[in-house]
């Protein structure tokens, strides 16, 4: 069953989907495997469609034959264009909508700080409420990057740590104990990663934070915690990204350093380009250093690059989602039953004099 997207769908995800899905909702939405989530999309304008389609073709590998129904919200406070803004308004939801819902999961995503402190970031409060709210509200909360941060911030004190050098590239990791998120994930496991800070293992599990992935080069990737309701889901990388993500990003800072909107030239991400590929981008590298300019970003070698990309990564995050998604049905299941047992035995009493009117 595909992905159904509630309210007005993004063009991009329309585009190469049957618009009859939104006919399907009101059939679909009663069966017991009907997953609702929200998905709270803070990127910048630069990073806001990508991210979406991002998430959406992960829910729509990862759902399978389950019905998955998704709201758009973004945080009031970030940065915005009038072109992001105008995009917020055709296909998010007002998010005065996310307090009357209930969802069975939600997907919150970082954003690019401005801050060295996360609590001085304007859209702090509010994403400090939109956890405590996921805790109560939801059967599980899945955080990427700046928002796993945030998190462990909030609910625990814990503060990252700012690196030497941006962590960035797909970096090979280990599984650090069995967790059913991790079923059948198999055992060449990566993960892409794009951050300037990091949370440390120890200071995560002397919070009781489960360390279920790590790597020698980037450290913590994945680790979860029950919260009251929710099981949080923390991500330090980004197993959503689509193969060509890492190199917009590197592009992207190149141009910054062309523009002169950062000192240095930005480090090749590490695991990510083959032989070939290195050498197309050290030449170019080469150039860049001799002549920088803004208009050299016109003749960076994307598309001899992109033809030497692989996807090592996404067998891992479809089966960390799509196990994602089993528990968010499994917990559905047991909600179901606890409240047909407790009605069952409401109606028991009644009959036999027990329960007053």
């Amino acid at each position: 069953m595909p992905l159904i997207i509630e309210g007005r769908v993004p063009s991009r995800w329309a585009e190469s989907r049957d618009s009859r899905l939104a006919a399907s909702v009101k059939e679909h939405a009663k069966r017991s495997d009907a997953v609702s989530l929200a998905l709270i999309n803070n990127m910048p304008d630069a990073a806001l469609e990508d991210t979406e389609l991002q998430f959406f073709e992960l829910l729509d590998i990862a759902s399978g034959d389950a019905p998955v129904y998704l709201r758009l919200y973004s945080l009031t406070g970030v940065p915005r264009t009038d072109r992001g803004q105008r995009h917020l308004n055709n296909f998010y939801f007002e998010f005065d909508d996310l307090w009357r819902n209930r969802f069975d999961g939600v997907l919150i995503t970082g954003t690019e700080p401005h801050h060295a402190n996360l609590r001085d970031e304007p859209y702090w409060q509010l994403m400090a409420d939109v956890f405590d709210w996921a805790e109560r509200s939801t059967d599980s909360t899945i955080l990427s990057c700046l928002a796993a941060h945030a998190s462990v911030l909030h609910s625990d004190g814990i503060n990252r740590h700012r690196l030497p050098d941006k962590q960035f590239g797909v970096f090979a990791s280990q599984e650090t104990g069995e967790h059913p998120l991790m079923r059948n994930a198999g055992s060449a496991l990566h993960f892409p990663h794009s951050r300037w800070n990091e949370v440390r293992e120890e200071e995560l599990t002397s919070a009781d934070y489960r360390i279920l992935t790590s790597s020698d080069g980037a450290g913590v990737d994945l680790f979860v915690k029950k919260k009251k309701q929710s099981l949080f889901v923390h991500f330090q990388g980004h197993p959503e990204y689509g193969t060509q993500t890492l190199l917009k990003e590197y592009r992207r800072d190149i141009k910054r350093f062309l523009n002169r909107e950062r000192e240095t030239y930005p480090s090749l991400p590490a695991g990510y380009f083959d032989t070939a590929a290195t050498k197309f981008l050290s030449e170019y590298q080469r150039q860049a250093l001799n002549e920088r300019k803004p208009d050299f970003i016109s003749s960076f070698p994307e598309t001899l690059v992109t033809r030497t990309l692989q996807n090592t990564w996404h067998t891992l995050a479809t089966s960390v989602y799509r196990n994602w998604l089993q528990h968010l049905i499994e917990k559905k299941s047991e909600t179901a039953s606890f409240v047909a047992m407790a009605s069952n035995y409401g109606r028991g009493q009644q009959k036999h004099g027990v329960l007053s009117s």
